[in-house]
């Protein structure tokens, strides 16, 4: 894989390395079937779930832009940008 076919995360705008995810922009649980999917670190992915409920990624959350001005995932960004692309930090909390 050349350099121009590398596929770049969506929220921290890192190179996605594996185990990645797809995120569905307006969640299935509140009508999301077959709309835009974006591409994500699982660790990015997680921390979006982690901040919003599915009514609000609905409501008000439903654009990469409006997830990354929100303060604690701007936060989490800047953090995690400086990361390799392979890093996961397992104290991040998961959904039982």
């Amino acid at each position: 894989m050349n350099e121009k076919d590398k596929e770049i995360c969506s929220l921290c705008d890192r190179e996605l390395a594996v185990p990645f995810n797809r995120h569905h922009l307006l969640p299935l649980s509140k009508g999301g079937k077959g709309t835009p999917t974006i591409l994500l670190h699982k660790i990015c992915h997680n921390k979006i779930h982690a901040v919003f409920t599915g009514m609000e990624l609905k409501r008000r959350y439903n654009t990469i832009e409006s997830i990354k001005e929100q303060e604690e995932m701007a936060a989490f960004i800047k953090w995690v940008a400086k990361k390799e692309p392979q890093f996961y930090d397992s104290s991040v909390r998961k959904k039982r």
